[in-house]
């Protein structure tokens, strides 16, 4: 099983990075663009884990311990066989 996370800043937190990409992309001449954010994406091989629910619990655990910031970001979780 794999797991596939996206981690996003919460909604009204500030992104400087994404206003600089946006910033960036304006410059370079791709006009009418909205608000920029970013975020990041992991990939984690689960292969001893085959029960859904289990892999879900473990990764959920991840994102809160280590891998988002609980404050300031959301995430999502996708598996996959």
């Amino acid at each position: 099983m794999k797991a596939r996370i996206e981690i996003r800043l919460k909604t009204g937190i500030l992104d400087p990075q994404g206003k600089a990409i946006g910033g960036a992309l304006a410059g370079l001449g791709h006009a009418g663009l909205g608000e920029v954010r970013q975020g990041k994406l992991i990939e984690i091989d689960l292969p001893g884990i085959t029960d859904k629910a289990a892999a879900e619990q473990e990764v959920a655990a991840m994102c809160r311990t280590l891998l988002a910031n609980p404050v300031t970001e959301d995430f999502r979780v996708e598996l996959t066989d």
